[in-house]
């Protein structure tokens, strides 16, 4: 009986942080000009090598927004106190990880929102490390 108890604390856990995911996603694919998903659909087309790159690019970007925001709500899962808490953190997470990345975007002597959708693979790998980079410090933020 006591690993019910369990079963259904991971299912909350679960059932919060999956949209909470699915959030930052969203909110991520808002705050820019460009649709990383539609860059990445139409990186199919092989007969054009910019959509490619395009698509590579916005692959690496929100790759790693979503690697970035998964560290910080694994830490913020094992560090919370209750859903709540975890909810706060997770909102938090995607708040700083679209505060770094438009910190990128002023602080680099290129702009990565034109650079992107053109196929700049490296500036997407950049951004790919600088959105992990910035989780994995967020998420050895949280503590009590």
């Amino acid at each position: 009986m006591e690993q019910f108890g369990t079963i259904i604390n991971f299912l909350i856990y679960l059932g919060v942080t999956v949209p909470l995911v699915g959030v930052g996603i969203l909110f991520f694919n808002l705050v820019t000009p460009y649709n990383e998903f539609h860059l990445i659909r139409d990186a199919g087309d092989l007969s054009d090598p910019a959509k490619a790159a395009a698509g590579k690019a916005a692959a690496y970007d929100i790759g790693g927004k979503l690697l970035g925001q998964v560290l910080v709500l694994a830490s913020a899962v094992y560090h919370s106190v209750g859903i709540i808490d975890l909810i706060v953190w997770g909102l938090i997470g995607i708040a700083f990880q679209i505060i770094i990345f438009y910190l990128f975007e002023l602080l680099t002597p290129f702009k990565v929102l034109k650079e992107i959708p053109k196929g700049n693979v490296s500036v997407g790998m950049f951004s790919f490390f600088l959105s992990v980079a910035s989780g994995l410090l967020m998420a050895s933020l949280i503590s009590y």
